[in-house]
Protein backbone atom coordinates (compact mmCIF):
# COMPACT_ATOMS: atom_id res chain seq x y z
CA UNK A 1 0.00 0.00 0.00
CA UNK A 2 1.64 3.24 -1.15
CA UNK A 3 1.12 6.77 0.13
CA UNK A 4 -0.98 7.68 -2.93
CA UNK A 5 -3.51 4.91 -2.26
CA UNK A 6 -3.68 5.81 1.42
CA UNK A 7 -4.31 9.45 0.51
CA UNK A 8 -7.15 8.42 -1.77
CA UNK A 9 -8.65 6.31 1.02
CA UNK A 10 -8.47 9.25 3.40
CA UNK A 11 -10.18 11.46 0.82
CA UNK A 12 -12.91 8.87 0.30
CA UNK A 13 -13.47 8.63 4.05
CA UNK A 14 -13.73 12.41 4.35
CA UNK A 15 -16.15 12.63 1.42
CA UNK A 16 -18.26 9.84 2.91
CA UNK A 17 -18.39 11.61 6.28
CA UNK A 18 -19.76 14.77 4.64
CA UNK A 19 -22.18 12.72 2.51
CA UNK A 20 -23.57 10.89 5.54
CA UNK A 21 -24.15 14.08 7.50
CA UNK A 22 -25.83 15.88 4.59
CA UNK A 23 -28.00 12.86 3.77
CA UNK A 24 -29.31 12.63 7.30
CA UNK A 25 -30.12 16.33 7.51
CA UNK A 26 -31.75 16.25 4.07
CA UNK A 27 -34.05 13.45 5.17
CA UNK A 28 -34.83 15.26 8.43
CA UNK A 29 -35.81 18.47 6.64
CA UNK A 30 -38.14 16.46 4.39
CA UNK A 31 -39.39 14.04 7.09
CA UNK A 32 -38.24 11.07 5.05
CA UNK A 33 -36.87 9.29 8.10
CA UNK A 34 -38.69 6.51 9.92
CA UNK A 35 -40.95 8.91 11.91
CA UNK A 36 -42.45 10.26 8.67
CA UNK A 37 -45.54 8.11 9.23
CA UNK A 38 -46.18 10.10 12.41
CA UNK A 39 -46.11 13.32 10.37
CA UNK A 40 -48.62 11.82 7.94
CA UNK A 41 -50.93 10.69 10.76
CA UNK A 42 -50.71 13.90 12.78
CA UNK A 43 -53.39 15.89 10.97
CA UNK A 44 -55.78 12.95 11.03
CA UNK A 45 -55.64 12.77 14.84
CA UNK A 46 -56.06 16.51 15.32
CA UNK A 47 -52.50 17.81 15.01
CA UNK A 48 -52.10 19.80 11.78
CA UNK A 49 -48.54 21.07 11.38
CA UNK A 50 -45.98 22.96 9.32
CA UNK A 51 -43.54 20.08 8.95
CA UNK A 52 -42.43 19.18 5.42
CA UNK A 53 -43.21 15.59 4.40
CA UNK A 54 -41.71 14.16 1.23
CA UNK A 55 -41.37 10.46 2.04
CA UNK A 56 -41.75 9.14 -1.50
CA UNK A 57 -39.91 5.98 -0.47
CA UNK A 58 -37.39 4.83 2.08
CA UNK A 59 -34.07 6.62 2.26
CA UNK A 60 -31.98 3.81 0.70
CA UNK A 61 -33.80 3.56 -2.68
CA UNK A 62 -34.29 7.31 -3.02
CA UNK A 63 -30.62 8.06 -2.34
CA UNK A 64 -29.62 5.26 -4.68
CA UNK A 65 -31.64 7.05 -7.38
CA UNK A 66 -30.11 10.49 -6.74
CA UNK A 67 -26.56 9.14 -6.65
CA UNK A 68 -26.99 6.93 -9.73
CA UNK A 69 -28.46 9.86 -11.69
CA UNK A 70 -25.57 12.10 -10.64
CA UNK A 71 -22.92 9.49 -11.50
CA UNK A 72 -24.59 8.54 -14.78
CA UNK A 73 -24.73 12.18 -15.89
CA UNK A 74 -21.12 12.74 -14.84
CA UNK A 75 -19.95 9.61 -16.66
CA UNK A 76 -21.59 10.72 -19.91
CA UNK A 77 -20.03 14.19 -19.65
CA UNK A 78 -16.59 12.73 -18.91
CA UNK A 79 -16.50 9.98 -21.53
CA UNK A 80 -18.60 11.45 -24.36
CA UNK A 81 -17.86 15.16 -24.06
CA UNK A 82 -14.38 15.02 -22.46
CA UNK A 83 -15.38 17.49 -19.75
CA UNK A 84 -13.23 17.87 -16.61
CA UNK A 85 -14.16 15.34 -13.95
CA UNK A 86 -14.83 17.83 -11.16
CA UNK A 87 -17.12 19.96 -13.33
CA UNK A 88 -18.91 16.87 -14.62
CA UNK A 89 -19.52 15.58 -11.12
CA UNK A 90 -20.83 18.97 -9.99
CA UNK A 91 -23.24 19.12 -12.94
CA UNK A 92 -24.35 15.54 -12.33
CA UNK A 93 -25.10 16.36 -8.70
CA UNK A 94 -27.10 19.38 -9.86
CA UNK A 95 -29.25 17.15 -12.09
CA UNK A 96 -29.82 14.79 -9.15
CA UNK A 97 -30.81 17.73 -6.93
CA UNK A 98 -33.36 18.84 -9.54
CA UNK A 99 -34.84 15.32 -9.57
CA UNK A 100 -35.02 15.45 -5.80
CA UNK A 101 -36.76 18.82 -5.91
CA UNK A 102 -39.43 17.60 -8.32
CA UNK A 103 -40.22 14.50 -6.27
CA UNK A 104 -40.19 16.48 -3.02
CA UNK A 105 -42.55 19.17 -4.34
CA UNK A 106 -45.11 16.74 -5.72
CA UNK A 107 -44.99 14.60 -2.57
CA UNK A 108 -45.43 17.54 -0.20
CA UNK A 109 -48.24 19.20 -2.15
CA UNK A 110 -50.06 15.95 -2.88
CA UNK A 111 -50.03 14.72 0.69
CA UNK A 112 -51.04 17.98 2.31
CA UNK A 113 -53.74 18.68 -0.26
CA UNK A 114 -55.24 15.24 0.33
CA UNK A 115 -55.51 16.04 4.07
CA UNK A 116 -57.39 19.33 3.67
CA UNK A 117 -60.40 17.80 5.42
CA UNK A 118 -58.26 17.54 8.56
CA UNK A 119 -57.30 21.25 8.41
CA UNK A 120 -53.88 20.45 7.00
CA UNK A 121 -52.82 23.14 4.52
CA UNK A 122 -50.18 23.56 1.85
CA UNK A 123 -47.87 26.26 3.20
CA UNK A 124 -46.19 27.99 0.28
CA UNK A 125 -43.48 29.54 2.46
CA UNK A 126 -42.61 26.09 3.80
CA UNK A 127 -42.57 24.72 0.25
CA UNK A 128 -40.28 27.53 -0.94
CA UNK A 129 -37.76 27.51 1.91
CA UNK A 130 -37.62 23.80 2.68
CA UNK A 131 -37.47 22.48 -0.89
CA UNK A 132 -34.37 24.51 -1.66
CA UNK A 133 -32.78 23.35 1.60
CA UNK A 134 -33.56 19.74 0.73
CA UNK A 135 -32.09 20.16 -2.77
CA UNK A 136 -28.93 21.77 -1.40
CA UNK A 137 -28.26 18.87 0.95
CA UNK A 138 -29.10 16.37 -1.80
CA UNK A 139 -26.52 18.07 -4.03
CA UNK A 140 -23.85 17.69 -1.36
CA UNK A 141 -24.66 14.00 -0.86
CA UNK A 142 -24.74 13.23 -4.59
CA UNK A 143 -21.53 15.19 -5.22
CA UNK A 144 -19.57 13.44 -2.47
CA UNK A 145 -20.73 9.94 -3.39
CA UNK A 146 -20.12 10.54 -7.09
CA UNK A 147 -16.59 11.68 -6.20
CA UNK A 148 -16.08 8.45 -4.25
CA UNK A 149 -17.40 6.43 -7.19
CA UNK A 150 -15.12 8.30 -9.61
CA UNK A 151 -12.08 7.56 -7.45
CA UNK A 152 -12.99 3.86 -7.27
CA UNK A 153 -13.72 3.57 -11.00
CA UNK A 154 -10.92 5.69 -12.46
CA UNK A 155 -8.24 6.72 -9.96
CA UNK A 156 -7.41 3.89 -7.54
CA UNK A 157 -4.53 1.66 -8.68
CA UNK A 158 -6.89 -1.32 -8.37
CA UNK A 159 -9.87 0.14 -10.22
CA UNK A 160 -13.38 -1.17 -9.64
CA UNK A 161 -14.84 -3.62 -12.23
CA UNK A 162 -18.30 -2.00 -12.04
CA UNK A 163 -19.17 1.25 -13.87
CA UNK A 164 -19.39 4.49 -11.90
CA UNK A 165 -23.23 4.74 -11.83
CA UNK A 166 -23.54 1.25 -10.35
CA UNK A 167 -20.95 2.01 -7.68
CA UNK A 168 -22.80 5.23 -6.84
CA UNK A 169 -26.11 3.38 -6.62
CA UNK A 170 -24.63 0.89 -4.14
CA UNK A 171 -23.14 3.65 -2.00
CA UNK A 172 -26.43 5.55 -2.22
CA UNK A 173 -28.24 2.52 -0.82
CA UNK A 174 -25.64 2.33 1.94
CA UNK A 175 -25.79 5.99 2.97
CA UNK A 176 -29.59 5.90 2.95
CA UNK A 177 -29.66 2.80 5.14
CA UNK A 178 -27.17 4.29 7.59
CA UNK A 179 -29.05 7.60 7.70
CA UNK A 180 -32.32 5.77 8.27
CA UNK A 181 -30.89 3.80 11.21
CA UNK A 182 -28.19 5.92 12.84
CA UNK A 183 -29.61 9.39 12.28
CA UNK A 184 -33.27 8.67 13.02
CA UNK A 185 -32.68 8.09 16.72
CA UNK A 186 -31.87 11.76 17.08
CA UNK A 187 -34.88 12.93 15.07
CA UNK A 188 -37.89 10.81 15.97
CA UNK A 189 -38.16 10.07 19.68
CA UNK A 190 -35.99 12.97 20.75
CA UNK A 191 -37.44 15.71 18.57
CA UNK A 192 -40.96 14.95 17.45
CA UNK A 193 -41.94 13.25 20.70
CA UNK A 194 -40.47 15.44 23.40
CA UNK A 195 -43.71 14.97 25.34
CA UNK A 196 -42.62 11.40 26.22
CA UNK A 197 -39.72 10.42 28.50
CA UNK A 198 -36.53 9.21 26.82
CA UNK A 199 -36.46 5.45 26.44
CA UNK A 200 -40.18 5.00 27.08
CA UNK A 201 -41.07 4.33 23.46
CA UNK A 202 -44.31 5.39 21.81
CA UNK A 203 -47.68 3.87 22.60
CA UNK A 204 -49.91 3.10 19.64
CA UNK A 205 -52.62 5.36 21.03
CA UNK A 206 -50.23 8.32 20.73
CA UNK A 207 -49.43 7.79 17.04
CA UNK A 208 -49.42 11.14 15.28
CA UNK A 209 -49.29 13.10 18.56
CA UNK A 210 -46.25 15.10 17.50
CA UNK A 211 -44.80 18.15 19.24
CA UNK A 212 -45.58 21.17 17.10
CA UNK A 213 -43.91 23.95 19.09
CA UNK A 214 -40.33 25.01 18.48
CA UNK A 215 -38.00 27.15 20.56
CA UNK A 216 -39.57 30.24 19.02
CA UNK A 217 -42.97 29.88 17.39
CA UNK A 218 -44.48 27.04 15.42
CA UNK A 219 -42.12 24.22 14.51
CA UNK A 220 -41.04 23.53 10.96
CA UNK A 221 -38.61 21.03 9.52
CA UNK A 222 -35.84 23.64 9.59
CA UNK A 223 -36.04 23.38 13.38
CA UNK A 224 -35.58 19.63 13.08
CA UNK A 225 -32.51 20.14 10.91
CA UNK A 226 -31.06 22.60 13.43
CA UNK A 227 -31.48 19.94 16.13
CA UNK A 228 -30.14 17.04 14.05
CA UNK A 229 -27.08 18.92 12.83
CA UNK A 230 -25.77 18.84 16.42
CA UNK A 231 -25.48 15.06 16.73
CA UNK A 232 -27.65 12.98 14.40
CA UNK A 233 -25.99 14.28 11.22
CA UNK A 234 -22.39 14.01 12.46
CA UNK A 235 -23.06 10.53 13.90
CA UNK A 236 -24.44 9.39 10.55
CA UNK A 237 -21.46 10.92 8.75
CA UNK A 238 -19.01 9.17 11.05
CA UNK A 239 -20.77 5.83 10.56
CA UNK A 240 -20.78 6.11 6.77
CA UNK A 241 -17.25 7.49 6.66
CA UNK A 242 -15.91 4.55 8.65
CA UNK A 243 -17.85 2.14 6.45
CA UNK A 244 -16.33 3.52 3.25
CA UNK A 245 -12.82 3.84 4.69
CA UNK A 246 -12.61 0.44 6.37
CA UNK A 247 -14.21 -1.41 3.46
CA UNK A 248 -11.74 0.03 0.97
CA UNK A 249 -8.82 -0.14 3.41
CA UNK A 250 -8.92 -3.93 3.63
CA UNK A 251 -8.97 -4.20 -0.17
CA UNK A 252 -6.00 -1.83 -0.41
CA UNK A 253 -3.59 -3.33 2.11
CA UNK A 254 -4.17 -6.77 0.57
CA UNK A 255 -4.34 -7.58 -3.14
CA UNK A 256 -7.82 -9.01 -3.86
CA UNK A 257 -6.45 -10.95 -6.83
CA UNK A 258 -3.91 -12.94 -4.82
CA UNK A 259 -4.94 -12.37 -1.19
CA UNK A 260 -8.72 -12.61 -1.40
CA UNK A 261 -8.93 -14.76 1.73
CA UNK A 262 -7.13 -12.13 3.78
CA UNK A 263 -9.44 -9.42 2.43
CA UNK A 264 -12.53 -11.38 3.53
CA UNK A 265 -11.00 -12.40 6.87
CA UNK A 266 -10.05 -8.79 7.66
CA UNK A 267 -13.63 -7.70 6.98
CA UNK A 268 -14.99 -10.40 9.29
CA UNK A 269 -12.59 -9.37 12.07
CA UNK A 270 -13.61 -5.70 11.71
CA UNK A 271 -17.31 -6.60 11.95
CA UNK A 272 -16.71 -8.75 15.05
CA UNK A 273 -14.72 -6.00 16.78
CA UNK A 274 -17.38 -3.38 16.01
CA UNK A 275 -20.16 -5.64 17.33
CA UNK A 276 -18.28 -6.29 20.58
CA UNK A 277 -17.65 -2.56 21.04
CA UNK A 278 -21.31 -1.78 20.29
CA UNK A 279 -22.45 -4.27 22.94
CA UNK A 280 -20.08 -2.80 25.51
CA UNK A 281 -21.34 0.70 24.73
CA UNK A 282 -24.97 -0.42 25.01
CA UNK A 283 -24.37 -2.06 28.39
CA UNK A 284 -22.61 1.06 29.65
CA UNK A 285 -25.50 3.30 28.54
CA UNK A 286 -28.12 1.08 30.17
CA UNK A 287 -26.27 1.02 33.47
CA UNK A 288 -25.55 4.72 33.35
CA UNK A 289 -29.00 6.03 32.36
CA UNK A 290 -31.43 3.17 32.98
CA UNK A 291 -33.71 1.67 34.02
CA UNK A 292 -36.13 3.80 32.01
CA UNK A 293 -39.40 4.85 33.65
CA UNK A 294 -42.69 3.41 32.54
CA UNK A 295 -44.64 5.79 30.30
CA UNK A 296 -48.12 6.55 31.71
CA UNK A 297 -49.22 9.51 29.58
CA UNK A 298 -48.14 12.92 28.42
CA UNK A 299 -45.63 14.89 30.43
CA UNK A 300 -46.95 18.27 31.37
CA UNK A 301 -44.91 21.13 29.95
Amino acid sequence: MDAFSMGLLAAMGALATVAGASEDIESDVGSQSNPNSQVQLAAQVGFPHRIYNKAISGEPPSNALWCAVAAGTAMVLIEKFAMPALLSIALGAAVAALFNGVFSTTAYMGRNASQARFNQYVFLDVLRTHTTTIMAHAWITAFCITCISYIMAYVLPMTHPFPMPLIAMIWGLAVGAIGSSTGDVHYGAEREFQNTPFGAGLNTMDSGHIVREAEAGVRSSIDNAWFCAKFGGPATGMAFGLTVFLDNWRATIFDPATQGVLVVATGVVIVIILNIYNKMLENYARKKYGPYPEYKGDIEA
